[in-house]
């Protein structure tokens, strides 16, 4: 008896070490599938960056890098702070930020390295350019030659649009097209007779913005107001950011005398928007919206205001600039985007990278890029369209134009109802 229990003991032990030798073999369930890390746990792994299944590192699949690329804060504040805001929300190890000149002009080559470099991170699966300033289309194409893998999207292009839609993956811009024609409306409805549209050479060669300025001519005549164009220094020339606003700050004074208390004013480039806006509360005339609309773009500068402890909440911003207006007297003279286009693109944008590759969104379906959106501007209504080049009639499969409902701050304020009004459709043949 002995022995025959010493055997049985024996056999036990060895039928326990042959169990305990299986990590060499894929585990199963009940049907005999393999439950180790197969294609789709390795597909999620890959979208998130979490660890399926065992928790031990040596598990650990391919993680996501997300890049984005802006404008410093003296040009482009909203952008960058969107781009901030992303990396605050997913980390550092995530998001990694980076920034084009300020006189991208000049410095070409430096754009476009300071695009490239960041798909030499072998974990980058994502690089966002929020303004796609010239030298994103370059950087694009060199990225896509040596790694195809990573999805490239552009923000307010600043080149022709089928151009960048050629080498980016998705494009989105401002719908200058429909706002050409909701800007001048909205000015009309506010009781403004004149519309004044201040801008200068180089952009003035982009089809986005030649183009909007045919579209408000077209609006000016329909609804019997004059437009005027002034020219303004260009802040990436040798006068730089300071003497481009310098010449705003001279010359409103001027125009306001010139053209009347009810005439609107409009300008191209962001650097112009704070000093316009300080003269403009000074000496009347109304603003309807920034050309890259937002509470924070020259607001707070003109107004002498500190929102620190407001920071990243839009409705708050917005209604400690709509006291400071109302308190200047300005009421039903100023408008905006009640959440920061350049903000929500930047962080938007990238968000809804991370969702394609998280795998819960189509990378060209536009319910997808606004459900994005949203997530940063959640009592907003947009609306928006794919690009059709007026010269070609062509349509873009990647390439997006939107937009945000237009507030005319006030004691209440209200929103214009921009977002429900219907275009008409010869402005889309303007160019």
């Amino acid at each position: 008896m002995k022995k025959f229990l010493s055997l049985l003991l024996a056999l036990a032990m060895v039928f326990t070490l042959a169990a305990c030798g299986g990590n060499n073999a894929p585990a199963t369930d009940g049907n005999g599938d393999n439950n180790s890390n197969d294609g789709s746990d390795a597909a999620a792994t890959y979208k998130t960056g979490i660890v399926t299944g065992s928790d031990t590192p040596d598990k650990q699949e391919e993680t996501i890098h997300i890049g984005i690329v802006t404008g410093s804060v003296s040009q482009s504040e909203d952008d960058r702070r969107g781009a901030e805001a992303f990396q605050a929300e997913y980390g550092e190890d995530m998001v990694t930020l980076a920034i084009y000149p300020d006189n991208f002009t000049e410095e070409l080559e430096t754009t476009i390295q300071n695009i490239v470099n960041l798909s030499s991170d072998p974990d980058m699966k994502a690089i966002i350019v929020n303004q796609a300033v010239p030298g994103t289309t370059e950087a694009f194409r060199k990225i896509k030659e040596s790694r195809p893998d990573i999805i490239c999207i552009a923000g307010e292009a600043h080149e022709d649009l089928p151009e960048i839609g050629s080498a980016a993956d998705l494009v989105c811009n401002n719908d200058f097209v429909s706002r050409g024609y909701l800007i001048i409306r909205t000015a009309h409805e506010l009781g403004c007779d004149t519309f004044v549209h201040i801008s200068f050479p180089r952009h003035l060669a982009y089809e986005t913005m030649s183009r909007r300025l045919a579209i408000m001519k077209a609006a000016c005549e329909e609804f019997g107001m004059k437009l005027v164009e002034e020219t303004a220094p260009d802040p990436t020339s040798d006068v730089g950011v300071s003497g481009a606003q310098a010449y705003i700050l001279e010359k409103v004074p001027e125009w306001v005398q010139k053209y009347g208390q009810n005439a609107a004013y409009f300008c191209t480039n962001d650097a112009h928007t704070e000093p316009l806006l300080k003269q403009l509360v000074e000496y009347g005339g109304y603003f309807i919206e920034a050309d890259l609309p937002s509470p924070l773009m020259g607001y707070p500068g003109a107004l002498g205001l500190d929102l620190t402890e407001e920071a990243g909440d839009f409705e708050k911003i917005l209604a400690k600039v709509e006291s400071a207006i109302n308190e200047k007297g300005g009421a039903g003279r100023f408008g905006t985007w009640a959440y920061s286009y350049g903000y929500t693109l930047s962080a938007g944008l990238a968000q809804h990278a991370k969702n394609v590759l998280d795998g819960t969104a189509d990378l060209t379906d536009m319910d997808d890029v606004a459900s994005a959106l949203q997530k940063y501007s959640p009592k907003a209504e947009w609306n928006g369209a794919g690009y059709t080049n007026a010269t070609t009639g062509v349509k873009s499969d990647n390439v997006f134009l939107i937009y945000q409902d237009t507030y005319i701050m006030g004691d209440p304020g209200k929103f214009m109802g921009n977002a429900e009004v219907e275009i008409p459709e010869k402005y889309f043949t303007i160019s």
